[in-house]
Formats: structure tokens, C-alpha cells, sequence
């Protein structure tokens, strides 16, 4: 190989595995569960990676999306307490209802939470 060639994975020596036909659908159906092809996912397994799902990634936005409601919601609170003259029509009612919802807002990111953490510990 000359010095201007550069080594790639597609010139170097593939390795082979032979497993069982349960073992590689086992192999295949993880390999799709994370989002990565089986070359990909056996590569990443093999040299002590650990391999992030798909899902992780949806959990991810679902907290960025549950927190951007937290910040919107705190927003139009603080408008309130600084007696802006875009909430003067805000009652008491309105502010314990956004109240309330800031509190479902934080139990549903602590639900989300706990998914994503509780599977890993019990792993």
C-alpha cells in the first residue's frame, strides 16, 4: 500500500463470525434497536462502546420538549408577578391553573425520567 493510499475500513481484512441463527437474529434485532447496522453495532460492541439506542435519542427530545413547556409556563408566570400589563387580566384562578401546570408538567418529565433511568439500573 503505497503512502498516499489511506487505510480504510473497506481495504482492511473483515472479520468473520459464525454464530447460530437465533444468535444473529439476536444480533440483528439489536443492532435495528439501536439504530446502527449489524457491521456498525458489532463493531461498537466489540471494542467496549456502549451502544446507544434509538430510543435514548426520543427520550432526549421528549425531556427538551417537556422542559421548553416548563419555560414558557414560568414565563408567563414571572410576566404576572411583575404586574406586566399582558397578564393584568390574569386572575387568581388563571395562576393556580398555570401553577397546576407547571406541577403536571414536572411530574410527566419525572416520568419520562424515571423510564429512561429505571430500565438502565435494573440492565
Amino acid at each position: 500500500m503505497s503512502e498516499k493510499q489511506r487505510v480504510t475500513r473497506k481495504n482492511s481484512t473483515p472479520l468473520k463470525v459464525y454464530c447460530l441463527p437465533e444468535e444473529r437474529e439476536l444480533i440483528e434485532s439489536n443492532a435495528r434497536q439501536a439504530g446502527l447496522s449489524v457491521a456498525c453495532y458489532l463493531r461498537e460492541v466489540g471494542q467496549g462502546y456502549q451502544v446507544n439506542g434509538v430510543m435514548d435519542y426520543e427520550y432526549v427530545r421528549e425531556l427538551v420538549r417537556v422542559n421548553g413547556d416548563l419555560g414558557r409556563l414560568g414565563g408567563l408566570l414571572k410576566l404576572w408577578l411583575t404586574d406586566d400589563v399582558r397578564t393584568a387580566h390574569f386572575g387568581a384562578a388563571t395562576i393556580l391553573s398555570l401553577l397546576g401546570r407547571i406541577e403536571a408538567t414536572q411530574e410527566e418529565m419525572s416520568q419520562v425520567l424515571k423510564s429512561v433511568v429505571q430500565p438502565r439500573a435494573r440492565s
